[in-house]
């Protein structure tokens, strides 16, 4: 059932759980400007108190429009069984690994639960739970508070930054600094991942230039230097090369827009599905493919 209440009704403590994007809340804005709030905000009723669970960036935009009322539908009564809901939901709520992480720490830390009993609930695996722990545990306080304020890229600490906090020789302080260097820049994730392996892997000289914020004359520097290694290869390999940027940069933009949560219209259901089950079909083939050229790259 969906009822109208006013939003200072609404208890906003998971609100940090949840990633934000300006982009999409741009858009979102919009399209509330000329259609008002298409899907109720959804939360649960606990001792009077509205808890919010889903529907962060629709507040937020209410608010800015200076809108007293939202509709709203309740979870139920129980903090522990909303939440739960939420992520067995997550791929229709558009909820992102790291969301995920931060609402089970959440369950871990408030409500006192173990990754055991957590796993029961969710009917997976406790290595799937472990695993998203793990996740929160890497981060820092600045970093975690950077990714989901929509300031530093949630790819860009899953697929970049871990490798290095992996590394014995990287330090959590050493991975702060570089992310306040370039975190709110609008950097490509592309660049994030050239910058950081000159950061973590290069000079002394390179580091103190991305530090003191000349991001731009450090990238051409390492752009420059990645262009120059392509010299000596042959047009085939040259292609190879362009190939797999183009793949990876595909690959980035898909997990980044599929993690936004946006609403999807009817007409754009039934291609994306079509084209998803063609992609999907290909998946093994590419797979083995990529990973035997992987290995034999790396032998050589």
């Amino acid at each position: 059932m969906v009822d109208h209440v006013e939003m200072s009704s609404l208890d906003l403590r998971y609100e940090d759980c949840r990633l934000r994007s300006p982009k999409t809340e741009k858009a979102l804005l919009t399209s509330i400007l000329e259609h008002g709030i298409r899907d109720p905000l959804q939360g649960v009723d606990v001792e009077g108190q509205r808890i919010l669970l889903d529907g962060f960036k629709r507040y937020r935009c209410a608010k800015k429009l200076h809108l007293g009322m939202v509709p709203y539908t309740s979870l139920g009564n129980d903090e522990v069984c909303g939440i739960i809901d939420l992520i067995r939901i997550s791929n229709l709520k558009g909820l992102g690994i790291l969301e995920q992480a931060r609402l089970i720490m959440e369950l871990k830390r408030v409500h006192h639960m173990g990754n055991s009993e957590i796993a029961v609930m969710l009917e997976k695996s406790r290595s799937w739970v472990s695993m998203r722990s793990g996740i929160v545990g890497d981060m820092t306080p600045y970093v975690r508070q950077q990714i989901f304020s929509g300031q530093f890229p949630a790819y860009s600490f899953m697929y970049t930054l871990r490798r290095f906090i992996r590394m014995n020789t990287v330090k959590k302080n050493d991975i702060d600094t570089f992310v306040r260097s370039v975190a709110g820049k609008h950097l490509s994730i592309r660049d994030i991942d050239i910058l950081a392996n000159g950061y973590f892997r290069g000079s002394d000289e390179l580091r103190e230039q991305i530090r003191t914020g000349h991001i731009s004359f450090g990238l051409s520097q390492l752009k420059k230097a990645f262009k120059m290694g392509t010299d000596g290869m042959s047009s085939r390999e040259k292609k190879m090369i362009t190939t797999l940027e183009i793949l990876l940069r595909y690959i980035q933009r898909f997990i980044s827009q599929c993690s936004d949560g946006w609403m999807m219209s009817h007409n754009f259901v039934a291609q994306a599905n079509l084209l998803s089950g063609s992609v999907t079909r290909q998946l093994d083939a590419f797979s083995r493919e990529l990973k035997s050229f992987h290995d034999r790259t790396g032998q050589t």
